[in-house]
């Protein structure tokens, strides 16, 4: 049961967090408006559009940055409680230090919450149109699907590889179709110079054709120097968008990473990554709560302005060590589990350690 001292810590704990969100999301559109206006205008991009993009926008950069808020929040109200010797006051009470953490901590919990339920569910679906607008009017399909070394499992028997694909034409060159038996014998190999979608036919066009198979012990080979044929696949079920991983809501995921791992998909870190990075967010509430209650608790001179300065130098410690290690998971086959626990990690132990500090 909550007592007045809980109720008292937890109110401001949410209140403060609240107004955080609703002095800094803001600001974050109006920045980003005042950054992409010109391609905005150039693009003559729909205003319907642009209003539902800033409303994607909230939610899927609000999201990310909840964690972040929340510490600052916490420094910024817990500054206060000390410069006013609120905390001392409590105590010389006969409240423990432990016991004082404990509206923090089901403050955190109920944050947590909020942040598992909108990054599994709520921010994949803003993802979708977040994502189509800014490569639509910002990067105009820059970087929007994998472009090399394509090799993807369409099933137990039939394997395909395309060195180089283009997405804007359609096209992919050096183009590979494996097909192997039930006894893993190779059934037949068909390779092209390129392989191009035809729209308005809905065929695949293969220029320098070649087909190899074996039949009763003898091996074969067709040529053509063109040749329009049905496949069973599509060219962007082969090179999913970038973001593909970013709109699928939890259980989609977790098929999603499944069937990319049965295809053998190249970039299959990025996705992992991705799902990681959704149970670390409701942690990182926890790691962040801890050091910064540690921080903020500690009336020093120089007061609130030295504990926010602290705050956001960690913050953007912490963010610096998430990206390098999500870099190193999604280019150079680093672990993404260890890419995701390594910086809650590090920041846990420093924020134990400062919490046994400011208990002294």
């Amino acid at each position: 049961m909550l007592t007045i001292l809980d109720k008292y810590i937890l109110k401001r704990y949410l209140i403060t967090f609240l107004g955080m969100l609703l002095l800094f999301v803001p600001i974050g559109i109006m920045a980003n408006l005042a950054e992409k206006i010109g391609k905005i205008i150039d693009n003559e991009a729909p205003l319907a559009e642009v209003i539902a993009y800033y409303g994607n926008f909230t939610l899927v950069i609000g999201n990310l940055l909840l964690p972040i808020f929340l510490f600052l929040s916490i420094i910024f109200f817990t500054s206060k409680l000390a410069s006013n010797t609120e905390i001392v006051a409590i105590l010389s009470s006969g409240v423990s230090y432990n016991r004082f953490l404990r509206p923090y901590f089901i403050g955190a919990g109920l944050v947590a919450i909020f942040i598992f339920v909108m990054g599994m569910f709520i921010v994949p679906n803003a993802s979708i149109g977040f994502n189509k607008f800014e490569y639509t009017y910002f990067k105009k399909g820059r970087d929007l699907q994998q472009t090399s070394n394509i090799f993807n499992q369409l099933n137990d028997t039939d394997f395909i590889y395309v060195k180089n694909f283009d997405p804007n034409r359609q096209i992919g060159y050096d183009f590979t179709y494996e097909r192997f038996t039930e006894n893993d014998q190779l059934d037949f190999k068909i390779s092209a110079q390129n392989i191009r979608w035809i729209e308005k036919d809905s065929t695949y066009r293969l220029t320098s054709y070649t087909k190899r198979y074996i039949r009763e012990g003898n091996e074969y080979i067709q040529r053509k120097r063109n040749l329009d044929t049905l496949f069973t696949f599509q060219i962007d079920d082969l090179t999913p968008v970038s973001y593909i991983a970013d709109t699928k809501n939890l259980f989609e995921l977790d098929a999603f990473i499944a069937d990319q791992k049965k295809k053998g998909a190249a970039n299959i870190n990025t996705y992992v990554l991705v799902k990681y990075k959704r149970w670390a967010l409701p942690i990182a509430a926890f790691v962040l709560t801890i050091i910064a209650v540690a921080v903020s608790s500690v009336k020093r001179r120089g007061g609130m302005g030295v504990n926010l300065a602290f705050g956001i130098g960690v913050a953007f410690i912490y963010i610096f060590f998430d990206k390098v290690f999500g870099t190193l998971a999604e280019q150079s086959g680093f672990s993404p589990l260890l890419a995701v626990l390594l910086p809650n990690l590090i920041f846990g132990v420093v924020g134990i350690f400062l919490l046994q500090k400011a208990k002294r």
